[in-house]
């Protein structure tokens, strides 16, 4: 069992700041601590200062099932602290909010339930924790305006993410609101858009997207520098390298023609008399994405599929699955994790690839049977996969059968593999059909990471005054950011 003092400089940093800072914003990429950081600082808090009682976490559903609770079980200096699982049936969780614990966890989805149980006018906890603090990001969501309410009547907030901005600095708004109550980025969205944006494409009534004025990057992140570190992975940890391999999948000539009629048309008919259409950019961007994994759904079901009558998508090529299942015989026996975006990705993934014996990520012996090494072939979506898990014991290679546009979901999926505890080099295969809609998602993930990359490089972490002579080698060879 682990003891408080093996923490390592960063993470008592992490602690630090949290305790100094009623409202704390923690940036912090993966495998840098934050859930050990945060329950040390919560059990400081509640039993050596004595100003909190009663700490809520929200969390995805998967980490609040495990990942706070497994994280007491590892060190000595946290296991008395009790924690109560807001989770399941309403019934359970009326009785998980009437026992007696110093932390209770509820997944995300249950925010606005657990607001109107208390009525609004009431919430009995001192100290809040949003774990992935960019879940709520969007302003209009039911779930920040739920906890929009009740933010006056919370001492402490702690928002803790690895992707503030996935989508770009638009995004800050509503994490730093529940963190300040709109102190450094105005009181609402609206004011924060006048001020530092201005309006880009929209279609007379909506604006579809905000560029930043000039300027108003720098001057975000210095309103946002006292409350919110940000720490890199690659400045804190020895983590073995990655391989980043774009796996080029050409069509054969007939399936790229039929593919480029479709772009441009927007209509595709099939010998069966099967037509899909798609109405708008939306639509037709999904559609693409679709026939570039091998794979389109049908508008009349598996009517419309006279082919694969049992199944509502029309097969269009396998080439991603001939490539796919080359990379797990290279493989020479190593377990490979695969993401897949689509249903009818996972069906064709898995009848192909049934010699390997694939197993669908569910539940949490699944997790434990990869990490112990009895699972060939993983199989998850990433936005499932995204946070919480710890599969970095069980393989060091990844697949992507398709690619979000969600950089946090791409980010946070690939985290699963290269964290602490990874010994191999991890070596992620991205499937990409040339000349499709696969190359337009890349390029915007990359331009999106830019944006990201610099928010987290310019809240200066200011760890230095935190580090004592003993743990100061864990920083020579990496920098203060």
């Amino acid at each position: 069992m682990l003891r408080k003092s093996d923490m390592h400089g960063y993470q008592d940093h992490s602690r630090q700041h949290i305790i100094d800072n009623p409202a704390s914003g923690l940036f912090l990429e993966m495998g840098l601590g934050k859930t050990v950081s945060t329950l040390t600082a919560i059990d400081e808090l509640i039993f050596e200062l004595l100003s909190v009682k009663k700490v809520l976490i929200i969390a995805p559903l998967k980490v609040a099932q495990n990942t706070w609770s497994k994280e007491i079980t590892k060190w000595e200096h946290l296991r008395h602290l009790t924690i109560s699982k807001v989770l399941g049936p309403e019934k359970k969780r009326k009785e998980a909010l009437k026992q007696d614990a110093d932390i209770y966890i509820i997944n995300r989805e249950n925010v606005v339930w657990l607001v109107n149980y208390y009525g609004g006018s009431y919430f009995p906890f001192e100290m809040l924790v949003i774990d992935e603090l960019s879940s709520f990001k969007s302003p209009k969501s039911q779930r920040f305006k739920a906890l929009r309410m009740v933010r006056p009547k919370i001492d402490r907030v702690v928002g803790l993410t690895g992707t503030p901005a996935p989508n770009g600095l638009i995004d800050l708004w509503s994490q730093v609101y529940l963190l300040d109550q709109g102190e450094r980025l105005e009181k609402n969205v609206t004011q924060y858009r006048t001020k530092y944006f201005t309006p880009g494409r929209s279609n007379g009534h909506v604006v579809f997207n905000y560029k930043l004025n000039k300027g108003s990057e720098e001057i975000i992140h210095e309103k946002i520098s006292d409350i919110c570190i940000s720490m890199k992975t690659e400045d804190y940890l020895e983590l073995p390298p990655v391989l980043s391999r774009m796996e080029e999948i050409a069509l054969d000539d007939k399936t790229m023609e039929s593919y480029l009629e479709f772009e441009k048309e927007q209509v595709l008919s099939f010998v069966d008399g099967d037509v899909i259409t798609a109405d708008n950019k939306a639509a037709l961007s999904n559609k693409l994405l679709q026939y570039a994994n091998g794979a389109l759904y049908s508008e009349n079901g598996p009517e419309g599929c006279n082919k694969y009558s049992n199944k509502n998508y029309h097969v269009v090529h396998e080439a991603k699955l001939d490539r796919l299942e080359e990379i797990i015989d290279t493989a020479n026996g190593q377990s490979v994790l695969i993401f897949y975006q689509f249903q009818s990705d996972l069906d064709r993934i898995m009848k192909r690839l049934k010699p390997y014996k694939p197993v669908i990520l569910k539940t949490a012996k699944d997790e434990d049977d990869w990490n112990d090494g009895k699972i060939p072939v993983l199989l998850t979506h990433s936005k499932s996969a995204g946070h919480g898990l710890n599969l970095q014991d069980g393989g060091s290679i990844v697949a992507w059968f398709g690619i979000p546009w969600s950089l946090e979901e791409y980010q946070q999926a690939n985290k699963r593999l290269h964290r602490q505890g990874q010994n191999n080099t991890v070596i992620i295969h991205h499937l990409i059909v040339p000349g499709t809609y696969d190359e337009d998602v890349l390029k915007s993930l990359q331009s999106k990471d830019q944006t990201q990359d610099y928010l987290m490089v310019a809240l200066n972490a200011r760890a230095k005054k935190y580090i004592t002579e003993q743990n100061k080698t864990e920083f020579k060879n990496g920098k203060i950011i």
